[in-house]
């Protein structure tokens, strides 16, 4: 890319007698150094300085004594129980293309990823070009089924994909993740998965009692609740209905289970989808969650968050732009950051750089913690 080889060092030019800095991150022209990306540079100069970084205990420890966090959950909380389960390659492995599979898995195949949201991002580029081009409206017509079926797929391959009952989790593994829920005030998980929704309808200690929004015939209600659960993209569990959002729940008869009522969902014709934002940008993404009460709901409630936030394995990549704008919305002031393995691998240079960008300003402290020392699952 051209701006790999730019110089990226602050400088300054002299017109008509002043000095204008260019932003070293921005590349904006300001009369005076650019404060916020300033701040941020130097924050990231500061923390790759550093050999260690904070355990979780220690990222507590520097709260005030009785405060309740809140926490973002990422994929990795999931991966944490199951890394084999909850990622994309063993999701592309299961999914159905239908008539276009062999079109599609050669598209991943030539793109080098799993990624279902990065090639879903190829799609729209595609589609772009192809109508600024003037090709043949039946290509550009192909290239959106394709964007429909890869949508679909996904939806369905975290269905089949999924642990089928919650007893496939141990005690020891509920009680592990109970007690590390029970730490935060609120939780917002930008997870489909059934885990966390599982672990809260435990009857275990350490007793934990979190209100989701729901309530009479699973119907939800939000407004007026003191909902402390948000599902950011959705969830496996909800569904839209004319009358708005529902949760599955069990039913106490064999057959009964949550996973189960999914796929009779999707075996409908037409099929009933999962509640699910899986547009491949935080554009798309955005545009998705507004056309929903709920999800709209649970977004704008991150932008009230005044407590410390915690964020568990999140990659902080952009196409969750729409997050960190909410979190820069709020009154947050310190937030935690998980990392996973070594803090100064390429990846994780990247998700402490990214994580410092969106998050970070001259009023808020980003900090990093060690992923490995939570044990969310014991």
């Amino acid at each position: 890319m051209g701006t790999a080889s730019k110089d990226r060092s602050a400088h300054k030019t002299r017109q008509g007698g002043s000095c204008i800095w260019t932003c070293p991150l921005c590349s904006g022209e300001h009369g005076h150094v650019c404060l916020h990306h300033l701040t941020i540079a130097l924050s990231s100069f500061s923390r790759e300085s550093k050999t260690t970084m904070l355990s979780f205990d220690e990222a507590l420890a520097t709260l005030p004594a009785g405060t309740l966090p809140t926490v973002l959950l990422g994929n990795g909380f999931s991966q944490a129980w199951n890394a084999a389960i909850f990622n994309y390659a063993s999701l592309f492995q299961v999914a159905n293309f239908g008539d276009r599979d062999v079109q599609i898995r050669t598209l991943f195949e030539r793109l080098n990823t799993w990624d279902f949201e990065s090639v879903m991002r190829t799609l729209l580029s595609a589609e772009l070009v192809a109508e600024v081009h003037g090709l043949d409206q039946g290509v550009i017509d192909t290239i959106k089924r394709d964007q429909a079926i890869l949508k679909e797929a996904l939806l369905t391959a975290v269905s089949d994909n999924h642990p089928g009952l919650p007893n496939e989790l141990t005690r020891a593994q509920y009680e592990a993740v109970r007690k590390f829920l029970s730490r935060f005030s609120q939780i917002f998980t930008v997870n489909y998965d059934l885990l966390m929704y599982w672990a809260r309808n435990q009857d275990l200690e350490p007793a934990w009692v979190t209100d989701d929004g729901f309530r009479a015939a699973q119907l939800w209600k939000g407004y007026g609740t003191n909902q402390a659960v948000h599902f950011l993209h959705g969830g496996l569990h909800l569904y839209e209905v004319p009358t708005g959002v529902r949760k599955h729940a069990y039913t106490g008869e064999v057959g009964g289970g949550i996973v189960g009522q999914v796929r009779d969902n999707l075996n409908l014709q037409p099929p009933r989808f999962p509640l699910f934002v899986a547009e491949p940008t935080h554009q798309k993404k955005k545009e998705r969650i507004d056309r929903s009460p709920y999800l709209s709901y649970c977004l704008r409630e991150l932008t009230t968050v005044a407590t410390p936030i915690f964020i568990l394995g999140h990659s902080m990549d952009q196409n969750d732009m729409h997050i960190f704008e909410a979190i820069r919305t709020s009154a947050v002031r310190q937030i935690f950051v998980s990392v996973f393995g070594d803090e100064h691998s390429d990846a994780n240079r990247r998700l402490i750089a990214n994580a410092t960008a969106h998050l970070g300003g001259p009023l808020t402290k980003v900090d990093f913690f060690d992923a490995s020392t939570v044990a969310a699952w014991g």
